[in-house]
């Protein structure tokens, strides 16, 4: 057995059961170990940023990590966008990078770079591997650091002769802690606060945002009046009829600072303040009303269920909430299609137990506001803001649910960053519904663009957001990578093909026009 070998067992044994991954030469020992060790299923992606992005999707529906294969630095650097998406939402990931063999690094060959430096970029914890025969225990130590709570990314750089190199055999699995419970004293604070006569809200983050946590926070809220916030993009939601319902912060700073206006309370649950996010002349960057009090019930490390649980108990609540949303599905619409039409349709068709994953954009505010009441679902939003997100992330999501219809809302311009995703979705045979809103444009830079003071922009300028010249054909696109794609111009039309393809099994694209 060979250090590679030694590591794959040790992910399996770990609960590590899907490999996304983009190999070079360096990891070639790793890649032979793939048919040498049951249980880990192996998933190739076409570029590093779909690796991770699908990574990011596993995660959050698995609950536990995937690992990534990607090949040195320069692979590494590829996957950061959608890695910083992952570090943002708190996903469990551990990163496998591979390096050249300890010996060779003397000789500045081309690949050569700071690995280690590229890392801590991303990850809260590094490791580089220095011996065959403690690889093992490296990366049972990585799978531990990625599952602590929240989930973290952890990543395993490993040289190349650790790989080939002998090794004794795989590691036990590490036993992850559970997260730890809010003291009583901060539970009483709280209470407290949320009796009293002011007007409070309560913002949540993190499995706080999943069935149980809601019905604690339902609780809550029924018996105090305190208002349920979530941020505007949020790793995990789960939605739709019967489920409790939470308020989305808005997107701009000068609406969350009229959406929080009185409010004097604050009450954050695994959650940050909310914040701008970009600075804009004249426009707040903080966005908490002054004179509002913060107070934390569960920081993102701690047991925020637990603690919503205890809180309902402090505050007298009843032991179930009656407020929850209703199911109401829309009728199909008809005529023009726009962002509200495309939400009607989703919201009449989408199917239970669905995963929507979200990276619409300016397109996504009526799809979202819609399926509020649609049959109940999982929701995924695109938490640190960097867009080619939601094609790989559908991807993984399936991966992780394989008996649940992903539909994933994208952007046109995002589409393109990591449009190799569908290649994957085809080869994998993955039942990903990918709804491409296609309106020519970085639509939502047009926006900043006034926002910013920059002004009205001529002609230069407005050619940097324009993707309308040549158009692009995302029929073609999906067709040249095997999945099934249709175009939409009317409502009926989306309507007919989204119900066709959700009804369906498999990959497909529907190309709105808008």
């Amino acid at each position: 057995m060979n250090g590679a070998e030694s590591l794959l067992r040790t992910f399996v044994a770990s609960g590590v059961e899907a490999c996304f991954a983009n190999p070079g030469t360096s990891e070639m020992h790793f890649v032979a170990a793939l048919d040498r060790v049951d249980g880990m299923r192996a998933v190739l992606c076409l570029f590093e940023g779909v690796v991770t992005g699908a990574a990011d999707g596993y995660g959050r529906m698995a609950g536990k990590p995937a690992c990534t294969l990607l090949h040195l630095g320069p692979g590494l650097g590829n996957g950061f966008a959608n890695l910083h998406n992952a570090r943002r939402a708190g996903t469990p990931i551990v990163n496998v990078v591979g390096d050249h063999a300890k010996f060779h690094l003397q000789y500045d060959a081309p690949l050569t770079s700071d690995v280690v430096g590229l890392a801590r970029t991303c990850s809260a914890w590094v490791h580089v591997s220095t011996n065959a025969k403690s690889v093992s225990a490296d990366g049972a130590k990585a799978v531990l650091a990625a599952r602590g709570t929240p989930g973290q990314i952890a990543t395993l750089v490993l040289p190349a002769d650790t790989a080939w190199d002998a090794a004794d055999g795989a590691a036990d699995a590490l036993a992850v802690p559970a997260p730890p419970a809010v003291a009583d004293a901060t539970i009483d604070l709280v209470a407290g606060i949320l009796k009293g006569s002011r007007k409070a809200a309560i913002l949540i983050r993190g499995a706080g945002l999943l069935a149980d946590g809601l019905e604690q926070a339902g609780r809550v809220a029924q018996a105090t009046g305190a208002a349920l916030l979530c941020d505007t993009f949020v790793p995990r939601l789960q939605r739709g009829a019967g489920r409790v319902e939470v308020s989305r912060i808005p997107y701009f700073a000068e609406q969350i600072v009229d959406f929080l206006e009185g409010y004097e309370e604050l009450v954050l649950v695994g959650a940050q303040p909310p914040v701008s996010f970009f600075a804009y002349p004249g426009k707040p960057s903080w966005c908490v009303p002054e004179g509002c009090r913060i107070t934390y019930l569960a920081q993102p490390h701690e047991d925020s269920v637990g603690a919503l649980r205890s809180l309902a108990a402090a505050v007298g609540a009843a032991a179930q909430p009656t407020k929850r949303a209703a199911l109401q599905r829309p009728d199909l619409p008809t005529g023009a299609l726009h962002q509200a039409s495309v939400g009607m349709a989703i919201a009449a068709l989408l199917p239970e137990g669905a995963v929507l994953v979200d990276e619409a954009a300016t397109s996504g505010f009526a799809p979202y506001g819609f399926t509020s009441t649609a049959a109940p679902h999982d929701y995924l939003g695109i938490t640190g803001g960097s867009i080619g997100w939601g094609l790989p992330v559908a991807a993984g999501a399936a991966v992780a649910c394989p008996d649940r219809k992903v539909v994933c809302l994208h952007g046109d311009g995002g589409a393109m960053y990591t449009l190799q995703a569908l290649w994957t979705q085809a080869r994998e045979k993955l039942d990903v519904v990918n709804v491409i809103f296609a309106n020519r444009s970085y639509a939502i830079l047009n926006i900043e663009l006034m926002r910013v003071g920059a002004g009205n922009g001529g002609p230069k300028a407005l050619s940097m957001l324009d993707i309308g010249d040549p158009t692009l054909d995302f029929c073609k696109l999906a067709e040249g990578m095997g999945v099934a794609a249709s175009r939409a111009t009317t409502a009926e039309a989306f309507a007919d093909q989204f119900g066709e393809a959700v009804r369906g099994r498999g990959p497909r694209v529907i190309e709105v026009v808008l």
